[in-house]
């Protein structure tokens, strides 16, 4: 693992503690450091992490406080606050 991916890992986590204490700002900073690193390194974000932000306004979404969740027809729709939509199949 590169020294950029492992980076990203800790930006993931850093991000998810922020979001989880409600310091949203700092949590979609760590977002922002993280995608423009990955940027950087021509690296791709794992999964989990693309999963767990918001790609408009890189927010850290925690369900039930600024995401929503619904299950349709054999894919999932995540619902930003800021009303970006995310759509993935079920696993």
């Amino acid at each position: 693992m590169s020294i950029a991916a492992e980076r990203i890992e800790r930006l993931h986590a850093l991000a998810r503690e922020a979001a989880r204490e409600g310091d949203d700002d700092r949590a979609r900073e760590y977002v922002r450091l993280a995608r423009r690193l990955a940027e950087r390194n021509r690296l791709t974000l794992p999964r989990e992490f693309r999963r767990s932000t918001c790609d408009a306004c890189d927010a850290y979404l925690v369900p039930g406080r600024n995401a929503r969740v619904r299950t349709q027809d054999g894919h999932v729709v995540v619902t930003c606050d800021c009303g970006h939509q995310s759509r993935y199949p079920y696993e």
